[in-house]
């Protein structure tokens, strides 16, 4: 117990899951290295384990296209266990588009969505302003109507035992139940900053760290891997919580 006192301080008990979770980060884009972790997780021996992806499978990197079939694939087919994905801020970004292109359009292609476009085949001359409304019709034809259902089911958390998975994190003043959708999706500004006090783990991506961690009722696992190349996951159990990196 001395040891897991030192891992998971400043929190009333460790982090105790109903089933084993592994939990992955922001892959924007990058569906080369979500290949190599599926792979790294099925060494590892856990392939009866609850995936959860945290959000964030688009923009910023090359293969977005990818890494939306590669993932409704590894729902359907290739993980003999669960595999849940959470909505990130950047599919939101992405379905606002999808509802509202010429309000919405410029905010995401800024924030990375032009390489999401170019991953489904469409370049930036169809980003002009007054073209977006064109562009968004032509997503939604490269993407198809699964696709894009897929994306509007994504739920926005996750809960086993005294852990919840969401992208941005949760404001550390509100009870599990009672969590905002912006704040979910976007972050809350004392969530990094003031731990939980009512046991609960909060497991997140959204804020890029160097390295994956656990402390202060927070599990942490965004290494920026569309820029840093590392794509990290918590494997976490029963009073532990453990990494893999790429």
């Amino acid at each position: 117990m001395r040891f897991l006192g030192r891992l998971f301080r400043a929190a009333p008990q460790p982090p105790l899951p109903d089933r084993d979770l592994a939990v992955i980060g922001d892959l924007h884009g990058r569906a080369d290295l979500l290949e190599t972790m599926v792979e790294q997780l099925a060494d590892a021996g856990g392939t009866a384990r609850t995936l959860v992806f945290v959000g964030d499978y688009i923009d910023r990197g090359e293969e977005s296209a990818s890494v939306l079939g590669l993932l409704q694939t590894l729902q359907t087919e290739l993980w003999p266990g669960d595999v849940l994905c959470l909505k990130g801020n950047h599919e939101a970004m992405l379905l606002d588009f999808l509802d509202a292109p010429e309000e919405a359009g410029p905010f995401w292609i800024h924030n990375g969505g032009a390489h999401t476009l170019a991953s489904f085949g469409i370049r930036p001359a169809a980003l002009a302003p007054g073209t977006l409304g064109a562009a968004r019709d032509a997503l939604r034809d490269a993407m198809g109507p699964q696709t894009e259902a897929w994306l509007r089911a994504l739920p926005l958390s996750f809960r086993s035992g005294n852990v919840m998975i969401a992208h941005a994190g949760a404001d550390p003043h509100a009870p599990l139940a009672q969590q905002q959708e912006a704040h979910l999706l976007w972050g809350h500004p004392d969530f990094l900053t003031t731990p939980r006090r009512d046991g609960n783990w909060i497991a997140h991506g959204h804020t890029i760290f160097e390295s994956p961690s656990a402390q202060d009722g927070r599990i942490a696992v965004d290494t920026g891997a569309y820029a840093t190349h590392r794509l990290s996951a918590a494997l976490i159990t029963q009073g532990a919580c453990r990494f893999l990196t790429t």
